[in-house]
């Protein structure tokens, strides 16, 4: 039996994971059989608008992207195995995390979606950061709320549920009202020994409320947190027919909680358990560790999350990474076509990134800054990108490139410095992804001296987080009794994976240092670029 026959057996047997995620910019879903390998895949491109300068996507675009993404992997399916997708083993659904959306008693929407992207709750963020003692980003659910009390709106008294864009999906889909561990670790604080909202922080938000008289407690409006391998609830006759226009679709498939892409990439990359982290390095950068206790003190550098299991976790999260990178190799490209030749983009990235191997331990002095926008890690709300050094400088090719090189880790070197040197926070090993890791071996020899640690990349380099969230389905619904969601990653989906681990070199150590010196003493040139350059 040939595998598309194989295939088609199981997708046929229903012995297949689903996973979903709502991107920024893409719906994609990714179909995984019993060996978690993508068989079959859907997408649905769309973008969020600006309305009443509020970031939002409306409900009328969301059912019609995850129709739309539906039934472009059910003509993938189709395609290559010639059958019809009428079961599934199991679903997970996941999104852009944080953000707000609030419903009445009827189930009705009371305000437009509001993304992670609106920069609108300063206020808010502020006095619940002071209130917890304990850092809320602008973006977090419960700042949105309580900028929505601080400004008076007139829907606050009427929210009976809130929640966010994958717990709304779920809740459609499914009828229950829950989220997992990791993406409610966006909307409100969790208490990482019960796993749930902080009962402390949730008494202390009712309390800063109670004069405005709500009939509303926040426990009460909050949705029910489950973790990895929870049951969440199954696909209802009515969720059927939202997912499957076609009505072709099953009811009664079982759901996984519905987590943000902030999980279901730790569960991607196989960075769930303490000790391990990831970075993702593209055109912006972050890193998450997962922590063995909890810190010593508030940083608003580092957000705390969780993983889909409920561990705690840290994260830095930087605005700019590869951009200015990418216009320096770009000028480079221009000046080879210049001479009538024409270049291979892969070779040339390879050139540039290996010449940075053979630069000064000091750069030649050199100094670079990315901010193609701000950087709120070093407090800046605009960025410029620049380039400054001294006449006494040595400007060659190899420290420019090891200076561009350096600067695109620089502000995630100073939020990583606050956690591993401050804080003392241990890594065994952390994963990297994304662009900044295509060149073999350089991007990863660069991070390894910016943590001072361990840095490893997979040959797979990710699926991305549909199928971060299709691995947390089948967790659910074939893991062994009291099997752990790390242990059956490591075991069942990662053994065996190639990939290549790069151990920190002591000289490329010492060269960031010194450069992230002269970065940090520089940091008032770039304020001056912003003010002046405007």
């Amino acid at each position: 039996m040939n595998d598309a026959a194989k295939v088609k057996e199981l997708i046929e047997a229903g012995k297949t994971a689903l996973g979903i995620e709502f991107g920024s910019t893409r719906i994609k879903a990714v179909l995984i059989d019993d060996t978690h390998a993508p068989i079959a895949s859907g997408s649905h491109d769309w973008e969020n608008s600006l309305v009443d300068n509020i970031w939002t996507y409306s409900l009328e675009e969301i059912w019609a992207g995850l129709q739309d993404c539906y039934a472009d992997l059910v003509k993938d399916v189709q395609a290559k195995y010639g059958t019809e997708l009428t079961k599934i083993g199991s679903i997970g659904f996941s999104g852009m995390m944080h953000g707000y959306m609030a419903f009445d008693k009827e189930g009705n929407l009371l305000v437009p979606f509001r993304t992670w992207r609106n920069n609108i709750t300063g206020q808010a963020s502020e006095e619940l950061t002071e209130l917890f003692a304990y850092h809320i980003p602008q973006r977090w659910s419960i700042a949105h709320l309580y900028q929505a009390i601080l400004n008076g709106e007139e829907h606050v008294k009427d929210v009976d549920f809130f929640t966010t864009l994958a717990g709304y999906v779920h809740w459609k889909l499914t009828g229950q009202k829950v989220l997992g561990v990791g993406e409610a670790s966006g909307m409100f604080p969790i208490d990482t020994a019960t796993r749930d909202f902080n009962a402390r922080m949730i008494q202390q938000f009712d309390e800063k409320v109670k004069d405005k008289g709500f009939s509303w407690k926040l426990g009460d409006i909050l949705p029910k947190v489950l973790v990895a391998g929870d049951s969440a609830g199954t696909l209802t006759p009515e969720g059927a027919k939202l997912l499957d226009v076609s009505g072709k679709l099953e009811a009664g498939i079982p759901l996984c909680p519905p987590e943000g892409d902030a999980g279901t990439g730790m569960a991607a990359t196989n960075s769930v358990a303490r000790r391990t982290g990831n970075v993702s390095a593209g055109t912006s950068v972050f890193a998450m560790v997962v922590l063995e206790k909890e810190l010593a003190k508030v940083h608003e550098e580092l957000d705390l999350v969780t993983t889909p299991a409920g561990d705690l976790v840290a994260m830095v999260h930087c605005q700019n990474c590869t951009s200015d990178l990418n216009a320096w190799v770009n000028l480079f490209k221009e000046f080879a076509e210049s001479f009538g030749i024409q270049v291979d983009m892969n070779k040339l990235f390879s050139v540039l990134y290996n010449k940075a191997l053979e630069a000064d331990e000091d750069c030649g002095g050199l100094l670079a800054y990315n901010y193609f926008s701000g950087e709120h890690i070093t407090g800046f709300t605009q960025g410029r990108p620049m380039l400054v050094r001294q006449p006494d400088g040595k400007f060659s090719l190899a420290n420019l490139m090891r200076a561009n090189l350096f600067t695109a880790l620089g502000a995630l070197k100073i939020g990583l410095d606050i956690l591993l040197k401050e804080e003392g926070v241990q890594i065994d090993s952390m994963l990297g992804h994304g662009g900044l890791f295509k060149t073999k071996g350089v991007g990863q020899k660069i991070m390894a001296a910016a943590i001072d640690a361990p840095v490893s990349v997979m040959e797979t380099a990710g699926e991305g987080g549909a199928w971060g969230i299709a691995l947390l389905a089948a967790y659910m619904k074939d893991k062994a009794e009291g099997e752990s969601l790390d242990a059956y990653l490591e075991k069942r989906v990662f053994a065996g994976q190639k990939g290549s681990q790069m151990e920190p070199d002591a000289a490329d150590v010492k060269s960031f240092n010194l450069f992230i010196e002269r970065y940090k003493k520089g940091l008032p040139i770039e304020e001056a670029a912003v003010d002046f350059l405007a």
